[in-house]
């Protein structure tokens, strides 16, 4: 689908702009592919433009400069809390309660690893083939 019915072997940039002022290279034009699909399964939807809005609602829209006197933010004081004083005791149980959680996660934690290593080592013992994977405790009651 070249311009060239006879592509040099070795493309050289000259070449390619002098080859459009030469004669013997005929340009093809490319003739669109119908679609493979009727068109009653395609619809062409109209556009229609935005009404441009009135004087009216345009004024309204339009930014105000800011007022220096005016504070940046108005209304703060409906976010902030009643100062009812802080309940210093029940924030330290709350916090006991919380490294408690904390410690008891942390010890199942361990164990858990632990316990998944000892069931994998037992597993590769049985897998390989051996005997006497599992440790017997022999003790005999006196």
């Amino acid at each position: 689908m070249g311009l060239n019915p006879d592509p040099p072997d070795s493309i050289v940039p000259e070449k390619l702009y002098s080859s459009a002022k030469d004669p013997s290279v005929r340009a093809t034009p490319v003739k669109p592919e119908p679609s493979s699909r009727p068109d009653e399964e395609h619809q062409v939807l109209p556009f229609r433009p935005r009404k441009p809005a009135s004087k009216a609602s345009q004024a309204v829209h339009r930014a105000q400069p800011p007022d220096p006197t005016a504070p940046p933010v108005e209304g703060l004081a409906k976010y902030q809390a009643e100062d009812d004083g802080d309940d210093y005791r029940h924030r330290m149980m709350v916090n006991l309660a919380a490294l408690l959680v904390t410690l008891a996660l942390a010890i199942a934690g361990g164990w858990l690893a632990i316990q998944i290593a000892d069931l994998r080592k037992n597993q590769d013992c049985v897998l390989s083939g051996r005997t006497n994977c599992m440790r017997i405790d022999s003790k005999l009651p006196r």
